[in-house]
């Protein structure tokens, strides 16, 4: 990362190409908002990048600009989009099989959603188990599909001419895995691919491709996918970078706001149980007890990290905490997440907390994928290489530099983007210190 004196920016001309592996409800949900704010048919409510401001200097100078304004993010009318999904529906077809947006609105954007086909991804039914699709790479080794991405990749850039790309996964949960021997090394996970290792999934095969391609790359499932020592080299030495992983959106989004208020404030937790019902393609996958498991471990370790038991033992340390997702499909896309919180505070007298939160997690998503999209881009035109710890504030589970904790306070994440925002732009950073007093 350069110093804070010579932070230099490359200009964010010409297209940018959004690549992404699962055109299902994401995906099609942020493709279609994308054609309709540029068609003035709504507002991107929940992007950072398009409604928020940023504080420059001391509360007196009055220099709050609009962070799009501030750091130079690419135009979202620049933006291009491609992918590659197991069902062969365009993005149009995904999104009516969806049911997340009106077909009214829909209708209005078909035109562009109709033009995009997905191309035939990789696919494994060891790591996806509950659903199957005619769309894939047959055959060859992982190699050979990993070198047929990057084919892709490159086909992409040239028919529509960008000048950059990104690649942020949108696609369904893979089952839990940890790092293998295989994942060591760049040299044993090409002998991997090459050998049909059983441990690189195939969501690794892309996070492959796009670093050797040069190509940022963000993980927005819990999958293991770049968070092993191979990828992680090879993002540092081929000056790329990558973020993750599993976007930040419901029931954890709400653990992240009403957490570190129960801390702050030092009140003590004996439980903490969370259920969700949900009925989209994701719901049908999470039934499987595999991917659940994935889902589990980021949804799990949120708590922990923000509560810090350890260091208070007396307030959080036999804290119970339960989650659960049930696949319900009357609910579609309109997820419910309830939680029960049990907490207690001046001489441990009992209360709770009760939530319950009937989102739309697609909705939620969306902007979430454009910020990380402009952002991924304008820290690779900053130099910027390997895990950008700063966009933790879009994640469930952040990718962090080894040997460091995670942080998990939403209210710290953002803290922490905004100041690399006025880092790059050699403003002062933000520590709310006041020293009036001391004049």
């Amino acid at each position: 990362m350069p110093g804070k004196d010579n932070v230099k920016i490359a200009p964010a001309e010409g297209k940018l190409g959004v690549l992404i592996p699962g055109i299902g409800a994401v995906s099609t949900t942020f493709i279609a908002g994308i054609e309709a704010v540029k068609r003035g048919l709504g507002l991107p409510v929940g992007s950072l990048t398009q409604l928020s401001t940023i504080r420059l200097g001391k509360r007196t100078d009055g220099r709050s600009p609009m962070i799009k304004d501030f750091v130079p993010l690419a135009s979202i009318n620049d933006l291009v989009f491609g992918g590659w999904d197991i069902f062969e529906d365009t993005a149009y077809e995904s999104a009516v099989n969806a049911k997340v947006l009106e077909p009214t609105l829909l209708a209005q954007v078909k035109e562009p959603l109709a033009a995009i086909k997905p191309m035939a991804a990789v696919f494994d039914t060891e790591y996806i188990k509950r659903i199957n699709g005619p769309n894939v790479k047959k055959t060859g080794t992982k190699m050979d599909k990993a070198e047929a991405l990057m084919a892709d990749i490159e086909g992409f850039r040239k028919e529509h001419g960008c000048a950059r790309l990104v690649m942020i996964w949108c696609g369904s949960t893979e089952v839990f895995h940890k790092p293998a021997e295989v994942h060591s090394t760049l040299e044993k996970f090409e002998e991997g691919l090459r050998t049909n290792h059983p441990d690189i999934a195939p969501s690794q095969i892309y996070a492959y491709a796009a670093l050797r391609c040069g190509v940022p790359f963000a993980n927005g499932a819990p999958n293991l996918t770049a968070d092993v020592p191979a990828l992680l080299d090879m993002a540092r030495e081929r000056n790329v970078p990558i973020c993750g992983k599993d976007f930040k959106t419901g029931q954890t989004f709400m653990k992240t706001l009403i957490a570190p208020g129960l801390k702050a404030r030092m009140l003590g937790i004996n439980g903490w149980f969370s259920t969700n019902i949900l009925g989209n393609r994701d719901g049908e996958v999470l039934e499987d007890p595999g991917s659940f498991k994935t889902k589990e471990e980021t949804k799990l370790s949120v708590l922990d990290q923000i509560l810090q038991p350890k260091l208070y033992p007396e307030l959080y340390e036999n804290l119970y905490h339960a989650v659960r997702i049930n696949y319900y499909p009357p609910r579609g896309d309109s997820k419910e997440g309830w939680d029960n919180i049990d907490i207690f505070g001046w001489l441990g007298y009992p209360m709770q907390i009760k939530i319950d939160f009937l989102c739309r997690d697609s909705i939620l998503a969306a902007p979430l994928v454009l910020d990380l999209v402009l952002f991924m881009d304008l820290a690779q035109r900053c130099g910027m290489r390997g895990i950008q710890e700063w966009l933790s504030f879009y994640f469930k589970a952040p990718m962090t530099a080894p040997g460091l904790y995670p942080e998990h306070d939403i209210f710290i994440q953002l803290m922490k983007l905004k100041n690399t925002l006025r880092w790059m732009r050699n403003e002062d950073l933000i520590t709310h210190l006041g020293l009036e007093y001391y004049d």
